[in-house]
């Protein structure tokens, strides 16, 4: 119902807006797991941002160093001028997260989205190899700028672009088939075989879990077997972890569970800690053939997120600690949802580390949940080309207690829902 409140987004914001049609509140504060609306009424949140607050509303370990640098007048624009911020960065990047996993990856910024990053990878392939034609998966997504809408699968999401997506070629993810079908039988087929129409790949573009496209998992060996499928035919892998990147699947990277090295990663949502808007392309350094400006953007040096990427990447990367875990909470995610699809019929469970799902044959059904779910102090989205997937993404940071509250929240909310 329109409120004195909401009026002003109704009347004034775009028909485009989205996610506060589902949670039709309006949201004030944050803190930790929770989020608060301006009537005082808190609400768990297990929804981070889309991935965003990996480390929750307002860490106070990162609002404080925040707070310092502001004071000081530390620097807050610079392009891709050199910094005291974004040394630091780099420095710890390098320390916390590619030394120890042998990681030889140069690092361009550019600039502050995920959809930025996705954008540069694939220009860079392509620079590099001198070919047209990027191969990406059924029910991938990987932005909305014009690029990445190529390689998205999402058909409302493409139409939107109002042109023809070309240069793009989808092929089936793993367990697309329901396991009927051997693995990359089709893609290895059109590859070798002369007659079959497709141009010669610069690049392979992959998430290993698709989140927005449903929580669909791709298994370690599917992982290693396309990064095989690469070199022998001499195209580029690009994992895009914007999502799934920072920590979400367990080990900062998820692409390390397949102990694969990918050509070229895309990063952004949590890289910058707090919820600043930061992204990084990461590539190996033979791949590096970028003339001076030849892909640049004016947010492409976010100084503040410099400080709060560093602040997290020191306080929570230095070891294992948060990758074990999220590792456990996860788990205990897993268990809760696994009895769910066991109690009830045509609901399924699925996911990786903090990133889990609960499936439903009818869709209107997961819809209905995260309303219920809403009601009762809950946030949760809708995932999957027809919604029908309930997407848990709570921050990594979140307590055990709170954990099973929402937990309890979303398992009555179930039970109503398919009573």
């Amino acid at each position: 119902m329109t409120t004195v409140e909401t009026s002003i987004f109704e009347s004034l914001e775009s028909e485009v807006r989205s996610y506060c049609r589902s949670w039709p509140t309006v949201f004030e504060t944050g803190s930790g797991a929770w989020i608060q609306d301006e009537s005082g009424r808190e609400y768990l949140d297990f929804f981070a941002g889309a991935g965003v607050l990996n480390y929750g509303h307002n860490n106070p370990v990162m609002k404080k160093a925040l707070i310092q640098y502001i004071t000081d007048d530390g620097i807050t624009h610079g392009l891709d001028m050199s910094t005291v911020a974004k040394r630091e960065f780099l420095e710890s990047f390098k320390r916390n997260i590619l030394d120890p996993r042998a990681l030889d990856y140069k690092v361009q910024f550019p600039g502050p989205t995920g959809t930025n990053a996705v954008e540069s990878a694939l220009k860079l392939a392509r620079k590099v190899t001198g070919r047209e034609s990027i191969i990406s998966f059924t029910n991938a997504f990987h932005g909305m700028t014009l690029g990445s809408l190529s390689v998205t699968g999402n058909s409302m999401k493409r139409a939107g672009a109002g042109i023809p997506l070309v240069h793009t070629t989808p092929m089936p993810f793993d367990n697309y088939f329901g396991g009927v079908s051997e693995d990359f039988q089709w893609f290895e087929r059109v590859l070798d075989d002369g007659g079959s129409g497709l141009n010669q790949p610069a690049a392979v573009i992959v998430e290993t879990v698709q989140g927005e496209g449903g929580v669909n998992v791709a298994r370690p060996e599917w992982l290693r077997a396309l990064a095989d499928l690469c070199k022998r035919h001499d195209m580029l892998l690009i994992v895009d972890d914007v999502q799934m990147g920072c920590g979400r699947t367990g080990p900062f990277f998820s692409f390390e569970v397949a102990g694969i090295t990918p050509d070229i990663v895309t990063l952004s949502k949590s890289i910058g800690g707090y919820g600043l808007p930061l992204a990084l392309t990461l590539f190996k350094p033979e791949l590096d053939l970028w003339g001076p400006g030849e892909h640049n953007g004016t947010f492409r040096g976010n100084n503040p997120a410099f400080v709060t990427a560093t602040t997290a990447l020191d306080h929570y990367w230095s070891d294992d600690r948060l990758q074990n875990e999220t590792l456990a909470k996860g788990e205990r995610i897993n268990e809760v949802l696994s009895n769910l699809a066991d109690a009830f019929d045509g609901v399924s469970t699925r996911g990786r580390g903090m990133v889990r799902g609960l499936a439903f044959d009818e869709p209107q059904r997961a819809v209905t949940v995260c309303g219920l779910a809403f009601d009762e102090g809950l946030l949760a989205e809708t995932s999957g080309p027809s919604d029908e997937v309930v997407k848990l993404l709570p921050p990594l940071t979140i307590t055990d207690a709170e954990l099973d509250h929402g937990l309890s929240i979303l398992a009555e909310a179930t039970a109503r829902t398919l009573a």
